[in-house]
């Protein structure tokens, strides 16, 4: 088949390069591409969002499958514009692309279908705008509410800094028409994620989490960018929190999207504030991140096209994403300047030096061919893409890479990655051991509770039966590897909690687990009978016992962590405040019928 991908970033790069792997592709055009893509594909001089040009290419050269990699082309339409002539397309509709092109439009979807968001409102006369904004004390989020090439969000922090970012869109038009309407919304604290996810409408299924950089510096400093880096999978994404994002975010979405009659299509990418145990949604992409789709496509591996076409025609319940094991780096390489005003046309050398390195890929972002050298051509330029057995070695390999080229004031961050290593270096307080991986969906409660008040933890899977000397193991080392309490999770007999407690001096709480005919009274009995001098904590059957011993192990830690002990009573207050609440409701109730 012939295939025509449209746009000429890395994340075109990046896509060209994993469809020219297709066993079902014979030849593929890209719109306009550049100079990496031109060594894949045939590169045609057809701006990306010069709509009519590329329906009359795709059908003047028999494309049979278009590729839609730029938001801009989806806001205008293209998908809905190919489709109505036969062509096969894959992104969003035009409709559906609101999520990202207005961001009033995806505040509306979140607020009504109950998507977690930060509070604001939308905007269109500068001096209503400013006066909403002084409620927050400069702690606001200003965004132009159309497309700005992912450049229209200034957080800020003082009221001043908030006062000239509202001027920088409203009055002096930094991102031109996109700025005619302005979102305002609170700051929100914790660490910024992407999550992407192919859909058909009805079928989300994700893709490897990644991680994003967004500043323009090291530290996170400077102003918001593009993307500088990005880097798969995210430590802070673990099973709790995808299957949390999943349930609260992307399913909601979809199903809110379809019942709104506007059946969402292609990529959905959100970009997600973590704060502990709490998500909130930054804002919707209806398309692939740049640069997030760098790494993502080196790690899936599955044929593309195949989800990509099953994504198209709703048939994407037939499909799951092959992932490799190993993570993956992009390091992006920009011009002096940038994001500001920057030079073009600078020779870039080294490119040759790395093409020999394995699982190495230079994604060419804003580069062009000057006769036979390759030339600068845009503000992101390069983005070197590495895969490793880990994170650290993935960033390692990438910066070597990046170690060798260069060009006239070319720059890049230092520090891509880092808050991975940072993720991974982090030793848990708490150790979850179960009996069987079947005991997940029990004890997931007990992770909620420590990710709400921080609490690092693992999870492992050891039987006191079965692999007794593993168990034995964990309970051993504990204490050397940082672990300050155990949580022993077992059903039937039950004896994990005690195989801890004999072999540790650490507190074991136990959470017996209701899989038995006896509804959890076995695995009960099992877990208290100790003898004297070995104690094992228990606090309940199943996933109320999971949730009482995730608390106790935070009363516990919190005896030495004063900021887990302020915590955990305004956890107690929470908790009063909710069974006043209901018995208000209950008093009106009565009182009213």
């Amino acid at each position: 088949m012939k295939v025509l991908v449209v746009g000429s970033g890395g994340r075109e790069h990046s896509l060209v390069w994993k469809i020219t792997q297709s066993v079902k592709v014979d030849e593929v055009f890209c719109a306009p591409g550049n100079a990496g893509i031109a060594d894949l594909a045939t590169c045609v001089d057809i701006a990306s969002d010069d709509i009519p040009a590329l329906l009359a290419f795709a059908q003047e050269n028999a494309i049979d499958f278009t590729v839609v990699g730029p938001e801009a082309p989806l806001a205008e339409g293209i998908v809905d514009i190919f489709e109505k002539k036969g062509l096969r397309v894959f992104g969003a509709s035009k409709k559906a692309a609101q999520l990202e092109a207005s961001k009033t439009f995806s505040k509306k979807i979140m607020n009504r279908y109950g998507v977690p968001t930060a509070t604001g409102r939308s905007f269109t006369t500068y001096d209503t705008a400013a006066k909403y904004m002084a409620e927050f004390n400069g702690n606001v989020v200003v965004k132009a509410d159309g497309l700005a090439a992912g450049k229209g969000v200034i957080v800020c922090s003082t009221p001043k800094e908030a006062e000239a970012a509202l001027k920088e869109i409203m009055k002096d038009k930094a991102f031109g028409d996109a700025g005619a309407r302005v979102v305002i919304e609170e700051r929100l604290e914790g660490e910024e994620v992407s999550f992407l996810a192919l859909t058909d409408g009805k079928t989300v299924l994700p893709l490897p989490t990644s991680q994003d950089h967004k500043r323009a510096f090291d530290g996170d400093q400077g102003p918001n960018t593009g993307g500088m880096g990005a880097y798969s999978p995210a430590p802070i994404i673990d099973k709790y929190m995808h299957d949390k994002i999943m349930k609260e975010v992307m399913l909601p979405t979809v199903e809110g999207m379809a019942k709104e009659g506007i059946p969402f299509k292609g990529v959905l990418y959100a970009g997600l504030m973590i704060d502990r145990d709490r998500i909130k949604v930054l804002e919707f992409n209806a398309r692939f991140g740049d640069p997030e789709c760098q790494p993502l496509m080196m790690r899936v591996q599955n044929d593309i096209i195949d989800l990509m076409e099953a994504t198209t025609n709703g048939t994407l319940d037939q499909h799951t994403i092959e992932i490799d094991d190993r993570a993956a780096v992009c390091v992006v390489m920009a011009s002096g300047g940038y994001p500001g005003r920057y030079r073009k046309g600078n020779v870039i050398k080294g490119l040759e030096e790395t093409s020999t390195i394995n699982d190495l890929e230079v994604f060419h972002a804003g580069t062009a061919l000057r006769g036979n050298k390759v030339v600068s051509s845009g503000g992101r330029v390069l983005g070197v893409t590495a895969m490793g057995s880990d994170i650290k070695r993935a960033i390692n390999k990438a910066y070597k890479a990046v170690d060798q080229i260069s060009w006239t004031k070319a720059f890049h961050r230092n520090d891509i990655g880092g808050r991975a290593l940072a993720h991974l270096t982090t030793k848990p307080r708490v150790g979850i051991i179960m009996g069987s991986d079947s005991d997940y969906e029990t004890m997931k409660v007990a992770t909620e509770i420590l990710r709400k008040f921080g609490v690092p933890y693992e999870f492992t899977v050891a039987s006191a039966h079965r692999t007794p000397f593993v168990a034995a193991d964990f309970a051993i080392k504990a204490r050397e590897r940082g672990l300050q309490v155990i949580i022993a999770a077992a059903g039937h007999a039950a004896h994990l909690a005690g195989v801890m407690a004999a072999h540790t001096t650490l507190p074991v709480i136990g959470v017996p687990v209701d899989s038995s005919a006896l509804s959890g009274m076995d695995a009960l009995l099992s877990t208290v009978q100790m003898p004297p001098g070995v104690p094992v904590a228990t606090v309940a059957i199943g996933k109320p016992g999971a949730k009482n011993a995730g608390i106790l192990a935070v009363q516990i830690l919190s005896i030495a962590d004063s900021s887990l002990a302020d915590l955990m009573a305004d956890y107690k207050k929470e908790l009063a405040a909710e069974v006043d609440a209901k018995a208000e409701k209950l008093k009106m109730k009565l009182k009213f019928g």
